[in-house]
């Protein structure tokens, strides 16, 4: 249940449904089997899943959602193989090489062909809604994932107005001048990771890992003037995440004192466990996000 990755988006104007009227609206799109000829589909599903009747896992102030993409699954190489069988035939046929447009439509066909027979494939994305905040959380590093779940809220409620969450500090600006001051705030520790970029066009990369980032090297780099674009943190030796340039955190781990109170929560089902797990990371990340957001000088105004 744990999220691993978080995409930030803040709301320009109130959320103001209640759970029940969330799940209201979401109830007019469930997620469902693929028909024989529908390419994907996405719906909302429980986030308990099987333990859970409810498509809106509300604790507090906070409010989970679960959509569930199903998608058919088309080799390329097969529709390939069987557009030049097609080709093949026709030009033997008929002396001549069919132009682009019939290519296109015959590859088309092909793809309709196959779309009953084709497997398929599920996946899950989660998300929560912050409202004492004014925070939508996606549990993912990809801004298009993100914005395929906020497009189905959007047609779900009609309305759903959210932006990018940013900073008036730009990530880059502030973590490169770390490096290159070799501190951080109070609050933060740099571990042993980053991304190192020349902004030039077609400019070096440089990836670290596992090493000292304030090693002669490494300050080489940063003097040189390539700049930090990822760089892994820990806050209060609670939690630990890679930054980036757009303000996502990547590979999110609670760490031990976190956990213990997890493993201390009493829960004897696995409902009662995901709630108590739902409760303590909310709260954890409604301390550690306007910490965090504070160090790099509050949100954009």
């Amino acid at each position: 249940m744990w999220f691993r990755n978080l995409s930030l988006y803040r709301f320009t104007s109130p959320f103001e449904l209640t759970p029940e009227e969330l799940e209201e609206q979401l109830a007019a799109r469930p997620s469902r089997p693929l028909g024989d000829l529908e390419p994907a589909f996405t719906g909302w599903t429980q986030p308990l899943g099987e333990d859970g009747a409810q498509l809106v896992h509300a604790a507090g102030h906070c409010m989970m959602v679960c959509a569930r993409k199903e998608e058919k699954i088309l080799p390329a190489a097969a529709v390939r193989e069987l557009l030049e069988e097609r080709l093949a035939e026709i030009e033997a046929r008929e002396g001549r090489r069919p132009g682009a447009k019939a290519r296109r439509e015959l590859k088309e066909s092909i793809i309709f062909e196959m779309m009953p027979r084709a497997f398929s494939k599920s996946s899950l994305q989660y998300a929560y809604i912050d409202r004492r905040h004014g925070w939508l959380v996606v549990d993912t590093a990809s801004a298009t994932r993100a914005e395929e779940l906020i497009s189905l809220l959007r047609d779900c409620l009609g309305s759903f107005p959210v932006v990018p969450l940013a900073t008036e500090e730009a990530p880059v600006d502030v973590m490169t001048q770390w490096l290159r001051e070799s501190t951080a705030p109070a609050d933060l520790e740099i571990g042993d990771e980053c991304e190192l970029r020349d902004l030039v066009e077609d400019g070096a990369i440089v990836r670290v890992r596992r090493e000292d980032l304030f090693s002669e090297e490494i300050q080489a780099h940063v003097q040189a003037g390539k700049r930090v674009m990822k760089l892994a943190l820990t806050w209060k030796e609670r939690v630990s995440f890679v930054l980036d340039e757009h303000f996502i955190l990547r590979r999110v781990r609670f760490q031990d004192e976190v956990l213990d109170e997890a493993a201390d929560n009493g829960a004897e089902t696995y409902a009662q466990r995901f709630d108590a797990d739902f409760v303590l990371m909310t709260g954890e990340f409604s301390r550690f996000l306007p910490a965090l957001m504070e160090i790099f000088g509050g949100l954009e105004k």
